[in-house]
């Protein structure tokens, strides 16, 4: 089958590679290259680089609204594009390009979480499972009639970069077989009741705010490892919180109140306390809490920003 990825970060390399494996890929499209780290140096995106790798056409259109794009892009001639975490939202002309049009690879039990993160939701909201749906895609946002489904449970510790990898894996394993059976597959139409929004991350989102109950805060810190990572701010410092638990009980303490102890950070919450056992201080590596503590003190009765 002749195939035309689009694809942008991590994620989707497995995806890009699963295929290339199988069908031909006539060409990738990706997100722009840019510039990042001290060094402004020029950065190309995942995909790309695999992209490169296996020798394959790139294509780094900053739209595909535009008629000259749309062009290029059907004159590919190819049966179907497959999609994972593109990036760029897809007009009508390219989702109608191909004979089988273009194929979704989320990563949500849809229709349970749609747009842009699904997986970091899953683990905020206390999801206990999530999953990969593969897709038809539709003009609407993560709308279209589903092909095949996988489910990842998700266990009280896993955090965000390990349900991520989970699905990335799923997700290359679930197109292979959807293309493989393509011309057999019932599509079934998703439930807009049963759907939630799944928001961009903003980075404000990841300072903690104890105000929370320390169970929701576990949740989000498990959820945002290891992006963006929540964090406290200490006498202007940032410290980055990695892994917690969320302790029962109370000890009177305004919320956001420091309860330092031998094994790790205590702080008290709106409900419950929550224990930091991994944090990364700016500019430092990450570490367990206890060994931060052999050298630095945090000063009891401080209360969090």
């Amino acid at each position: 089958m002749k195939i035309v990825f689009m694809g942008t970060p991590d994620f989707s390399v497995p995806v890009l590679e699963a295929l290339a494996k199988e069908h031909e890929v006539v060409c990738v499209y990706t997100q722009p290259a840019k510039e990042a780290g001290r060094g402004q140096k020029v950065v190309k995106t995942p995909v790309n680089v695999a992209a490169d790798n296996l020798k394959l056409e790139v294509r780094t259109p900053k739209s595909l609204k535009n008629t000259e794009e749309q062009e290029k892009f059907a004159a590919l001639n190819a049966d179907v594009a497959v999609v994972a975490a593109y990036g760029l939202i897809l007009p009508k002309p390219i989702l109608e390009a191909f004979p089988k049009g273009c194929i979704n690879v989320h990563a949500s039990l849809l229709p349970r979480w749609r747009g842009a993160a699904p997986i970091q939701r899953a683990i905020e909201a206390g999801d206990e499972k999530s999953g990969v749906t593969i897709m038809q895609m539709a003009e609407g946002l993560d709308t279209g009639d589903m092909l095949l489904k996988g489910e990842v449970a998700i266990t009280p510790e896993m955090t965000g970069g390990e349900l991520h990898d989970a699905l990335s894996q799923l997700g290359a394993k679930l197109i292979v077989e959807t293309l493989r059976d393509l011309e057999h597959i019932q599509p079934q139409k998703q439930d807009d009741a049963l759907s939630c929004y799944a928001a961009k991350i903003d980075k404000a989102e990841a300072k903690l705010d104890f105000n929370l109950s320390a169970e929701v805060l576990e949740r989000k810190i498990r959820a945002f490892n290891p992006y963006p990572a929540t964090y406290f701010m200490y006498e202007g410092e940032r410290f980055k919180v990695l892994k917690a638990e969320a302790l029962d009980g109370a000890s009177g303490r305004a919320p956001g109140s420091l309860i330092p102890n031998d094994t790790g950070l205590l702080i008290e919450c709106n409900l419950g306390m929550l224990l930091i056992t991994e944090i990364q201080r700016q500019g430092k590596k990450a570490m367990p809490t206890e060994e931060l503590l052999r050298g630095f003190s945090f000063k009891e009765e401080t209360i969090l920003e």
